[in-house]
């Protein structure tokens, strides 16, 4: 959401500037730029908090081609490597997805035997796989995803919550009571409209979500971690602006 002309450094300094405190990164192959990442964290004092894998959509775990799943795989293990780098907590994993080629129950299973490949590592590098509820036709509800989390059997594996996903079928105050403190790792904050038959993402308090009872909920179960901003980018006015919606919701 940063400005892609900025130096890391001058990204970092620019999100602490306008108000926030911490940032999500993506997947980084590159060495060197994982560390330039590194430093720029660093020397402007804003963590890098979780990791986004950036594999996971075009190579699901749920896919039937073993290719596919060697590269999901690869990249979640590239994910976790820069999180420990960059000092972070989770990696958001989008766990698989339903399409005409993977069934529902075929994404479930395979899904669930990567990923129980995957705990071991996590568990090494303490680092949380934090499975984030997407348009992708799988775990749509609450009990389903709550479910689906406490299978692993693990404090490694918990749930990545988007307020804004959920808007199309369901209630996010209704899942974050479901799944309570105990499974969440993360949040994502994004606004969503459905009007006029027009579905999209839009500016946070824009949007149909009622944040008085998201905020109600999740002080309700107890959640006091990081909440990570996930819309278009912008410059700084926008990021600034951006920053005092953030503000309206957790000030209830």
């Amino acid at each position: 959401m940063l400005p892609k002309e900025l130096s890391w450094k001058d990204k970092f300094q620019l999100a602490k500037d306008v108000g926030f405190e911490a940032v999500e990164g993506q997947t980084e192959e590159d060495v060197a730029v994982e560390s330039a990442m590194r430093a720029a964290s660093e020397s402007t004092g804003m963590p890098i908090h979780s990791v986004m894998n950036m594999a996971h959509w075009k190579y699901p775990l749920s896919s039937a081609e073993p290719g596919d799943v060697e590269t999901s795989m690869k990249g979640m293990a590239t994910s976790i490597r820069n999180a420990v780098a960059w000092g972070g907590t989770t990696v958001l994993l989008v766990p698989g997805v339903v399409n005409p080629q993977t069934g529902y129950a075929d994404a479930y299973k395979r899904s669930q035997t990567q990923i129980r490949k995957l705990v071991p590592l996590a568990e090494k590098n303490k680092i949380i796989i934090a499975v984030e509820n997407v348009w992708n036709k799988f775990l749509l509800s609450p009990l389903e995803f709550s479910n689906y989390v406490d299978s692993f059997k693990s404090p490694y594996v918990k749930a990545y919550f988007d307020v804004g996903n959920i808007l199309l079928y369901g209630y996010p105050q209704d899942w974050i009571r479901t799944l309570g403190k105990q499974r969440i790792a993360k949040v994502h904050l994004k606004d969503f409209q459905n009007r006029n038959n027009k579905l999209e993402f839009v500016n946070l308090w824009d949007g149909d979500l009622n944040w008085a009872e998201v905020h109600k909920a999740f002080a309700e179960i107890g959640y006091n971690g990081y909440a990570t901003v996930e819309l278009r980018g912008g410059d700084a006015a926008y990021l600034r602006d951006l920053s005092g919606r953030v503000d309206r919701i957790l000030n209830g």
